[in-house]
């Protein structure tokens, strides 16, 4: 509908507003032609009048229905126009967080300021091989196709990214350039896409700055051509730039930074090989500081200058030319700090021995006085003479900033060359692709010459773009059939001519520059008078006499006139590039020598903006003015050649247009500024194109699709077989006027708007429809609830009355039975009442008398305690009174005696008055006094040796006591048994009781002595009660510990215990990743070898060239080299071969099994003597302790004789067993008959029998041997304890018959023997007992040492920062954990290769003994077989002659290989024979080459095999049905050798055969499977793809072929578990692809999506149970893809919504689930979309969730192969071949 019919109410429009450019409004009343003003609604509710324009009386545009909000394609809108444009580029950008749009053929891309997850590998994947339309808009999505292009049409492209500054131009080509590097890999192996993505580090420091706009704006434009061989594989690259910004190195504005490079330098001054540039801070150079912001937030420039140096040195760059680089750098900067000192208005000098310039001079290597010169003088040439003119200080200033630009620009232009020269094809380029990463239109408040060239650049190019729209739109129209009319669309090509024709503005500005007086006034005035008034596009402000005004496609720029002479001239003085050309730095000439030799337009630009060409020049030989003729060249002609060759360049290729816009000027993430968004699409062409498309017929269908959408529009009649009649009977009733559509051959075309009237028709219609459906659900439901209520009434009231009537009944009975229950129950009641008085009665006339008796009781007790009490306190008073009398007496005496003392001490001392007297009475008495003394001395050492004695004697008697009791109760415990026990302990009481009683006459004896040493006694008992309490202490202590260590010992095997159990689970985790890497590393090993065939078919195919080529599927040209292969299979493979000897030729029988049998039987012979030595070693012991008992009385001697017949049974079994063995052993030495003992007979099978029963016998009989060997032991450990009681019963019995002295003292020396023994078995215990103790305290210490280690590290960590921390403790951790999975490891080794060794021996010896068995029963006469009738009789078949082996020539080898591999049809094998014949015949084959011992022949068949199966594979590893077909031969060929060889015989054999099944694990990959859904989304324009839809799998195709591949691998014999593991790899392959495909496309994410593929799924789960397939874990790999639907499905409002989808999606990742949300897209208007905030709750709530960041599932994801050992039931020797297989040449064995 126009936007000049009938408006309705209601309808939405779009009118303008100065803040948002566009508002949404809604319709209040209808528009009638000739209405002037509209009532509008806004959508705040605001009411508005809209006054219309009077002159165009234009209404307003109409907006589009909120179905088609958010397309993909800007184009597919129903009404194209501005503001529908900018509404469709914000909803994307800021509610589904879309950045990327179609607009035709137009890429629209919108900053986001912010890192996104969708450029990894993965989405490279996703996006390679698929058609543009097929996925959601991406940089990746243009790439493709320009690739595909390239392959398909053969012709090269162009990829054109254009935007202003910060709009992400660099970046979006950035990622372009990664995409073909990583799809299409290098042709060599020099990585050339590396070197390609290398440069961009270094163009990036060396051409990017910071500016107002951006933090990384490239100051330059660049062409990036892109080589492809024939087979389309990187081989090089080529650049090519234009306009390089030079005025930047010596200038830059507020905020803004100068070339990376620079401050990347200054950052990094402080390394060695810097300090002779001499560099400091950035703030210290002129160069750097004059935007006042050296710094970049969130950018480390040092860490920049690593990657740039890295970036050179991979791009071939050596390390002294990058220091050359860095040399001429530091020198620009110091040049820029070079100061002038003013002499007079017009000369100027430098300053004597000025710095700057020595450092500088210094760096370039040229003399410091002809530079300073230079730089203040300037040499003027006329045609007679030369003059050196000095120049003012102003003049010098700008010469010494020219030559800084210039010299910044010739080493901008070296660098290029050297990366071009890098990236250099080595071979002839086949095709390319360009990606031009050029300047966007620009308009600011003073615009000069640099803007003239950017928007003269643009005007060429936007001119390119229309022609192409306009030829794309053409073609389209011609394809279809369908009327070309001419669409009027802009034409530039007037201000084209008006920039670059003859007399153009370029010219006159030309011209002007080669006048002596030219200036920019006069240029002003020229074009004034050229163009003013005569050209249209040309104005001049009204203000302004240096100004002009041009009107270009995208707006009006004032240009100021000037600067614009100077720029274009660009002078440098001759004079100082000379003294820089006679430098000693060799590379310093390097760079000025290429003006000389070509010439490039780099070397002059505008303000430093330099175009770069390849335009050869002729040299040397020329004319002598042509090279100062050639250097005069302005640059405005140099930029318009460029641009020329650009252009034409472009022209040749398809080209690809990016249009990148800055949303905001505040750099804020996902933040839309309409005004600014709005600039940028006028100016970037997007209107242009919708404008272009909205001419003709914007909105296009294909019939199918057309026909689904719009089904409901049609009656059942309308619907014929013929969908395109049946669209055009329906178009002819919907719209009336036929010029609103046009049918094609495969689409209908529609008019603007015409779509939007079809969706509300349509939508009217499911309106409508809804409503009658509610209607009549409504009538119908209640109907039904009138009927139910009526039904329910009268089913209540019958109820009610029967009700009514059962009560009134129920009251009459109810009456009746009361009164019998009144009668009842008062007889009752009365009879109860007297009962209880009765009881009452009784009990307490009971509860009296007990009282009364209780209480005499009491009394009578009472009276007997204070009988007791009076008794005990009379006594006490008594003793007390006699004690105090005593006491009383004692005193008195003691002061009668002390009085008496005194008197005669009194007398005494009189007496010694006269003790001279006295020595005459005396003589002698001194000698006498000495005498008693010494007497008196020698007494009191005899008292003290007694004494002594005496203490002695009472500690050994207590020590000795101790022990007797502690004896025997141990004894008593061991020996409860024993009767004697009892006895022996009463002997040892008695003597106890004797030495007692001999102990109490000694002391009475010694009477005296012990009543003087009473007080001593006192003392030494209370000393020994003290030291028992501390014994005690010490004991419960010891106690304590002995639990706190049996507690830590316990904690420290529980903790053990769980680490053992963790460590296992990891190791086995490790072992499946071991797995899975070895199949990876097989994996690459098979590819590697196919592109090493590819390669020498490709050295063939270079030799005779074929016409034409094709293009391989972008899934093989992706980075497949994931891994690198290992060389241990290279080795496995070279084994064979090195091993090859010269073998001899053997004899028939198998030495080899003989000699290990042999061995074997030896040693079982040496374990039978040994357990025969070991009988007659204990039958020795029991003889000698028979010998002993006979002389005393017999004990036990039933059971001895009991146990001596056992042994002599079982040596006489044993005897039988070894007879046995030797006859075995004398049969293997003698039988030569191996044909009768194959494996699989009869006589084999009943021969293991017996086998199997003679070693359980023999086993039976072990365990007897071990028993009576323990009885033994332990009849050894008894009898001497048994005779020492014996005896001492004996003893005790007779110690009252002893009454002799000499008797006693026998009897007490036999009790000290028994005492003796008795304390060595106690120190024996005591030893083990500090042996264990001693353990703990080792246990203890090594705890305490862990625990003090422990501590250091966790202090030691604890004082290192939290990061140095963390990665301490877990380095620690890992370094502990490995030593134990070593530990472990080894361990886990040598027990499997225990096992391994034991079970081929008892494999080797079952079957040989076996076959000598059998051997023995042909012998056997029919009277032994009847001796034996427990045997059964083996008769041997007459056709069973075959050992199950094939017999072949060595000659013959190839031709076995080329029939039974090379040219078998695996389909008549499978539906013909026998499931893994071939295995079989390939198995027997080796079977009697390794019988005959022929090694060499067994490798040469075995790598002959193998060889043949890869290139069975190789040739047709597309084929399923083949790759099945071997797959099941390969693993039944390693069972076999399994089964029949060994394992180590397996192991060594089947190295290879595994590497080929691991290739088998990814044989479903080629299986591209896009979606399960079969039909294509409806309702929403498609994108045209540049190639034919081939069509996606429907469910029926995808059920079709499991079917066929299921029924494949069972007809091939495959294992159950293979089977399981390849249809859970497919079914995997299945949820990944349809989940990525889901999450890459917008129309994928719909409520009806959801349920089919949840139905599709449903469909897929059957199949599984159908096949009996549902434990494969098949089901689960569709989790993901379950939720994602299920997700799609449910409501999304409330928070209640949020949490039950955060619990129900568990299998995707927190960026899967924000992605489906936010691609939610409601197809009806019954939909609703997701809200932001619903999104940002359920980010909130799964933030704590850690998952993968990753948004795509890893579709190449293999799981790990297992293959589980599955032996044959099939005997080999009843395998027949088929004369079909022509093998004819091999016979059986």
């Amino acid at each position: 509908m126009g936007s000049r019919e009938k408006i309705i109410q209601l309808i939405k429009v779009w009118i303008p507003d100065p803040e948002e450019v566009w508002k949404s409004a809604e319709l209040l009343k209808d528009y009638k032609p000739g209405d002037k003003v509209l009532q509008l609604r806004l959508e705040e509710g605001k009411d508005l009048e809209y006054s219309l324009d009077p002159k165009t009386k234009e209404l307003p545009p109409l907006r589009n229905p909120d179905i088609l909000v958010g397309e993909n394609d800007l184009t597919a809108l129903s009404y194209l126009h501005e503001p529908a444009v900018l509404h469709n580029l914000k909803v994307r950008f800021i509610d589904s967080k879309l950045i990327y749009t179609y607009c035709g053929i137009v890429l629209v891309a919108i900053n986001p300021y912010e890192q996104l997850p969708i450029y990894g590998e993965d989405i490279i994947n996703a996006y390679s091989g698929q058609n543009m339309g097929d996925m959601d808009p991406h940089i990746f999505a243009v790439a493709e196709e320009a690739y595909k292009q390239m392959a398909r049409d053969e012709r090269n492209q162009s990829i054109i990214v254009s935007g202003e500054s910060g709009a992400g131009k660099t970046v979006s080509a950035k990622y372009a350039m990664r995409y073909f590097a990583t799809v299409s890999g290098s042709a060599s192996e020099a990585n050339v896409e590396e070197k390609v993505l290398a440069s961009n580090p270094i163009m990036e420091s060396i051409g990017n700055a910071k500016t107002t706009r951006n933090d990384n704006s490239s100051r330059f434009g660049k062409y990036i051509e892109i080589g492809f061989d024939k087979r389309y594989r990187i081989i090089g690259a080529n650049m090519r730039t234009y306009l390089l910004e030079k005025s930047r190195v010596v200038f830059q504005a507020e905020e803004e930074r100068n070339y990376h490079i620079f401050y990347q330098l200054c950052a990094s001054a402080a390394l060695p090989e810097f300090k002779t540039l001499r560099l400091g801070n950035a703030n210290y150079f002129h160069y750097t500081k004059q935007g006042g912001s050296p710094v970049i937030d969130g950018v480390d420039d040092a860490k920049e200058m690593v990657n740039t140096r890295q970036a050179c040195t991979l791009l071939g760059i050596s390390d002294s030319y990058q220091m050359g680089i860095f040399r001429i750098l530091a020198g620009i900067l110091h040049l820029g700090n070079v100061e002038f000192a003013s002499r007079d208005s017009d000369s100027c000098t430098v300053p004597p021995k000025h710095e700057p310039l020595t450092i500088f001079c210094d760096l370039m290597g040229v003399e410091y006085e002809e530079m300073a010169h230079w730089l203040c003088h300037r040499k003027l040439a006329t045609a007679t003479e030369t003059y050196i003119k000095p120049i003012s200080k102003l003049h010098a200033i700008n010469a010494r900033d020219a030559l800084a630009k210039h010299i910044y620009a010739n080493l901008f232009n070296w660098i290029v060359d050297h990366v071009n020269k890098a990236l250099h094809a080595a071979v002839k380029q086949h095709s390319f692709i360009g990606v031009l990463d050029i300047y966007g239109f620009e308009t600011f408040e003073i615009n000069s010459f640099e803007q003239f060239c950017i928007n003269y650049a643009n005007e060429k190019l936007q001119q390119q773009f229309n022609m192409h729209v306009f030829k794309l739109e053409q073609e389209e129209y011609m394809k279809e059939q369908i009327p070309w009319t001419l669409i009027d669309f802009y034409d530039n090509q007037p201000c084209i001519n008006l920039i670059e024709a003859k007399m153009g503005v370029l010219d006159l500005l030309d011209e002007e520059c080669k006048m002596p007086k030219g200036s920019d006034d006069s240029w002003a005035q020229k074009l004034y008078n050229t163009h003013l008034n005569k050209c249209a596009l040309f104005e001049k402000p009204r203000m302004s006499n240096k100004a002009f005004i041009i009107k270009h496609f995208a707006d009006k720029v004032e240009y100021q006139c000037e600067g614009f002479l100077e720029k274009n001239k660009d002078t440098v003085y001759e004079e100082q590039i000379r003294v820089l050309k006679s430098s000693k730095f060799k590379l310093l000439p390097e760079l000025f020598q290429d003006e000389e030799k070509v010439l490039s337009p780099t070397s002059a630009a505008p303000s430093g903006r330099v175009p770069l060409t390849r335009m050869p020049v002729k040299p040397a030989k020329a004319r002598p003015g042509q090279a100062s003729k050639e250097h005069k060249k302005t640059v405005g002609h140099q930029f318009r050649n460029s641009l020329h060759l650009l252009m034409e360049t472009l022209n040749a290729t398809t080209p690809h247009y990016v249009r990148c816009i800055k949303p905001n000027d505040f750099k804020f993430p996902f933040t839309f500024d309409e005004k600014r968004a709005v600039q940028q699409l006028r100016a970037c062409g997007v209107l242009e194109t919708i404008r272009i498309s909205a001419a003709g017929f914007p909105s296009r269908w294909t019939y199918q699709e057309f026909f689904s959408r719009y089904r409901v529009l049609m009656k059942q009649r309308d619907v014929l077989g013929d969908r395109k009649q049946t669209c055009k009977n329906v178009l002819e009733k919907l719209i009336q006027d036929k010029d609103k559509y046009q049918f094609g051959k495969t689409k209908i075309f529609f008019r603007a708007g015409q779509v939007a009237y079809l969706e509300k028709i349509r939508a009217d219609k499911l309106r409508a429809a809804c409503i009658r459906i509610q209607k009549t659900i409504r009538g119908w439901l209640m109907r039904k609830k009138y009927m139910r209520m009526r039904k329910a009434a009268i089913t209540i009231q019958r109820h009610v009355r029967g009700y009514q009537a059962r009560c009134y009944a129920k009251f009459l009975r109810r009456t009746r039975a009361a009164i019998t229950i009144q009668k009842f129950q008062r007889m009752y009641v009365v009879r109860k009442r007297y009962r209880c008085m009765r009881d009452a009665t009784i009990a307490l006339q009971a509860l009296l008398r007990g009282y009364m008796v209780r209480n005499k009781y009491q009394m009578m007790l009472r009276e007997h305690k204070s009988v007791v009490i009076q008794k005990h306190v009379r006594g006490w008073l008594a003793r007390r009174r006699y004690g105090r009398t005593l006491r009383a007496i004692v005193y008195l005496q003691c002061c009668y005696r002390r009085m008496m003392a005194k008197r005669e001490l009194k007398k005494l001392k009189i007496e010694a008055r006269s003790v001279e007297r006295y020595k005459k009475l005396h003589i002698g008495l001194e000698n006498k006094i000495m005498q008693l003394q010494r007497k008196i001395d020698e007494q009191n050492k005899e008292y003290k040796s007694l004494l002594e004695k005496m203490t002695a004697l009472e500690v050994t008697y207590t020590t000795e006591t101790e022990k007797l009791r502690g004896d025997v109760e141990r004894l008593r415990l061991s020996e409860e048994e024993a009767r004697s026990a009892t006895s022996r302990v009463l002997s040892l009481q008695e003597e106890i009781a004797k030495l007692r009683t001999e102990l109490h006459h000694t002391q009475a004896e010694k009477k005296s002595i012990e009543e003087r040493a009473d007080k001593y006694k006192h003392e030494t008992e209370q000393l020994v009660s003290e030291l028992k309490e501390q014994n005690s202490l010490l004991k419960t202590e010891k106690e304590e510990l002995n639990r706190r260590i049996h507690d830590q010992a316990k904690e420290i095997t529980e903790s053990m215990e769980r680490k053992l159990v963790e460590e296992t689970k990891q190791l086995e985790l490790d072992l499946n990743d071991e797995r899975l890497r070895y199949q990876n590393l097989l994996n690459e090993f098979s590819r590697l070898e196919e592109r090493y065939d590819d390669l020498k078919d490709e050295m063939n195919l270079m030799s005779i060239p074929k016409p034409g080529h094709k293009r391989t599927d972008s899934t093989h040209s992706s980075n497949e080299s994931e891994y690198t292969f290992s060389s241990e299979i290279t080795e496995a493979e070279d084994l064979p071969l090195r091993m090859e000897e010269p073998s001899e030729k053997k004899a028939a029988l198998d030495m080899s099994l003989f000699l290990k049998l042999q061995k074997r039987v030896s040693e079982l012979e040496q374990e039978k003597q040994s357990l025969q030595d070991e009988l007659d070693r204990k039958e020795e012991q029991a003889l000698r302790a028979k010998a002993k008992e006979e002389e005393r009385p017999p004990i036990r001697g039933a059971e001895l004789e009991y146990e001596s017949l056992k042994r002599q049974e079982l040596e006489s079994e044993n005897k039988k067993l070894k007879n046995e063995l030797n006859e075995l052993q004398k049969a293997l030495t003698e039988t030569r008959a191996p044909e009768v003992t194959a494996p699989g007979a009869p006589a084999y099978r009943v021969l293991l029998d017996q086998l199997t029963s003679v070693s359980e016998e023999l086993e039976v009989r072990k365990e007897e041997v071990l028993i009576l060997r323990s009885q033994l032991v332990s009849q050894k450990e008894a009898i001497q304890p048994k005779h020492t009681m014996t005896d001492a019963t004996i003893l005790l019995e007779d110690v009252q018959k002893m009454k002799d002295k000499g008797e006693i003292a026998q009897a007490y020396i036999g009790l000290k023997e028994t005492n003796r023994l008795l304390e060595s078995q106690l120190q024996s215990q005591r030893k083990s007992h500090e042996n264990e103790l001693e353990s703990l305290r080792g246990e203890i210490q090594s705890l305490k040492e862990e625990n003090n280690r422990q501590q250091q590290l966790l202090a030691q960590n604890l004082q290192l920062p939290p990061e140095a921390r963390i990665e301490a403790s877990l380095q620690h951790e890992i370094t502990r954990l490995t030593n134990e999975n070593l530990d472990l490891m080894e361990q886990l080794e040598k027990q499997d290769k225990t096992v391994r060794k034991l079970k081929k021996q008892l494999k080797v010896f079952a079957k040989k003994i076996g076959e000598l068995e059998v051997g023995q029963m042909e012998n056997i006469s029919p009277g032994q077989i009847i001796d034996e009738p427990i045997r059964p009789v083996n008769i041997p078949r007459k056709e069973k002659d075959f050992q199950g082996m094939l017999e072949y020539k060595k000659e013959d080898e190839q031709k076995l290989v080329k029939n039974l591999i090379l040219e078998l049809k695996p389909r008549g094998v499978a539906v013909n024979l026998i499931p893994g014949l071939p295995a079989y015949i390939l198995f027997m084959c080796v079977r009697h080459a390794d019988y005959l011992n022929d090694d060499q022949k067994v490798r040469s068949l075995l790598t002959s095999t193998i060889n043949g199966i890869k290139k069975v594979l190789k040739k047709r590893g597309d084929d399923f049905e083949t790759v099945s077909f071997w797959l099941s031969n390969t693993c039944r060929f390693l069972h076999c050798l399994k089964q029949y060889s060994g394992e180590e015989f397996a192991k060594h054999s089947g190295t290879q055969f595994l590497e080929i099944m691991v290739n088998f694990s990814g044989m479903l990959e080629h299986e591209t499977i896009q979606g399960v859904s079969g039909v294509k989304p409806t309702g929403l324009r498609k994108r045209t793809s540049s190639i034919a839809d081939e069509g996606t799998y429907t469910l029926d195709s995808i059920i079709r072929q499991l079917n066929s591949f299921h029924s494949v691998m069972c007809q091939h014999g495959m294992d159950p578990e293979l089977i399981k593991q390849v249809v859970k790899q497919m079914f995997y392959i299945i949820g990944a692809v349809t989940l990525n495909n889901l999450l890459l496309r917008k129309d994928m994410c719909s409520w009806s999506k959801g349920m089919q593929i949840r139905y599709n799924v449903s469909q897929l789960e059957e199949w599984l149970r159908d096949k009996n397939l549902m434990n494969s874990g098949a089901k689960e790999t569709l989790e993901p893809l379950i939720q994602a639907a299920q997700l799609l499905q449910v409501k999304k409002k409330t928070d209640e919504d949020a949490e039950a989808i955060c619990s129900m999606c568990n299998a995707l990742t927190t960026a899967q689930i924000v992605k489906v949300l936010n691609l939610y897209t409601p197809v009806n208007e019954f939909e609703e979309r997701v809200l932001v905030s619903f999104i940002r709750t359920i980010q909130v709530r799964l933030r704590d969730r850690k998952d993968s960041p990753q948004l795509l599932m890893d579709a190449k994801h293999i799981f790990p192969v297992t293959f589980p050992f599955n032996p044959s039931s099939l005997a080999l020797e009843t395998i027949q071949i088929p004369a079909s297989l022509g093998l004819g040449f091999i016979s059986r064995v």
